[in-house]
């Protein structure tokens, strides 16, 4: 298998592929941690972050929204970037394990689905407002912030590209 199909095989498309890996992870007893983004332009923050992330299990799932669902969230200028090629460029990070992608503006029913053992977000929300705080707790996992790194962000760069910045 070459590297292309390695990466690939990580977007895990359907509901019978993320019980599959699932039920393997879980068979090896590998700790579980999600998290999720519409990751429009990957960056140095967003690698830091996973790569933080991916450092409180064994195995880093990350859900990512649908061109439909940033579009809900970010508006009709969003994504720059479709989705299959977001999710490639995620599952080529090798502290990846997953890609799932979701067309919800929340990503609760995946996370209900994953159950994982650890859920994280960005320091911006307090863990008790982080969706899927209580599915995760109820079955004794845990949730977790990680600090954004300062000036990295899809909309600054946006904004520099576009040259609406000041500072660009």
């Amino acid at each position: 298998m070459g590297q292309l199909d390695t990466i690939m095989a990580k977007i895990i498309l359907t509901d019978a592929g993320i019980q599959q890996s699932l039920a393997y992870w879980r068979f090896k007893d590998y700790r579980i941690v999600f998290t999720n983004g519409c990751f429009d332009i990957l960056h140095r923050g967003h690698a830091e972050y996973l790569a933080r992330a991916s450092d409180l299990g064994d195995v880093l799932v990350v859900g990512l929204n649908t061109d439909n669902s940033v579009r809900a969230i970010k508006g009709p200028g969003r994504p720059l970037q479709d989705e299959k090629s977001r999710a490639l460029l995620l599952a080529s990070l090798s502290f990846v394990g997953a890609v799932i992608l979701f067309d919800q503006e929340t990503p609760e029913e995946l996370i209900r689905l994953v159950q994982p053992d650890v859920l994280v977000k960005g320091s911006d929300y307090k863990p008790e407002d982080i969706v899927g705080h209580g599915i995760v707790t109820a079955r004794g996992g845990r949730v977790e912030t990680i600090d954004f790194i300062e000036g990295y962000s899809s909309s600054d760069i946006i904004k520099k590209i576009s040259g609406s910045d000041p500072q660009s």
